[in-house]
């Protein structure tokens, strides 16, 4: 099975997106209630429908950004979002991608990535972040296996992953999560290291 563009268009075409709660969620929301400047640049890549960038543009953030190799999304997300931020929706693979970010929110990408690309994400992440950027999100909490997307991970696996790249500040189970997902999620805040070991 690929998870490539063309997957995850026709999970969007087909209305498969049991991974799409219809709205932001709430540990993503308390997240962004307490950021006080406005102007940083934020992305969040694999956006899907992403409430989030909604949220953010509503509360007045200027400078957020979405990314998504789905075409479907990316219309979907036009339709919603004022004409002016039509530019800030990039249809793109992550991976390709390159500009600088304060801040990239995980909200359901990771989780969805063939768990042999996970590496090269932690890498990824880390280079499009600016010094002292931030990484914050949630991954889910529950065995990884071959079965997915999504695919899970633990506390530890996810701790060994980023750490090379990133001072682990926050890697706890969220304490609001939704229902269905209640101790199935991690609420992170991860911040690069300027020097990482290869």
């Amino acid at each position: 099975m690929k998870l490539n563009s063309e997957y995850w268009e026709n999970r969007y075409l087909n209305n498969e997106t049991g991974w799409d709660v219809g709205t932001i969620t709430k540990p993503i929301k308390e997240y962004i209630d307490q950021i006080t400047d406005r102007s940083i640049k934020i992305l969040i890549p694999g956006c899907g429908n992403s409430y989030e960038f909604e949220y953010l543009i509503q509360k007045g953030f200027t400078n957020a950004y979405v990314l998504d190799y789905a075409e479907s999304p990316i219309e979907n997300l036009k339709k919603k979002v004022p004409a002016e931020f039509h530019k800030n929706i990039i249809h793109q693979d992550f991976f390709e991608h390159n500009q600088k970010y304060d801040l990239i929110i995980e909200q359901t990408f990771f989780c969805a990535l063939n768990p042999e690309l996970r590496k090269k994400y932690v890498e990824k992440t880390h280079s499009l972040l600016k010094e002292n950027g931030k990484l914050v999100g949630l991954l889910f909490q529950f065995p990884l296996t071959e079965v997915g997307p999504p695919f899970g991970g633990s506390k530890e696996e996810y701790s060994n992953l980023f750490t090379d790249y990133f001072n682990i500040q926050t890697l706890e189970t969220a304490y609001n999560s939704i229902k269905p997902r209640q101790e199935n999620e991690l609420f992170f805040i991860f911040t690069k290291k300027q020097q990482h070991n290869d």
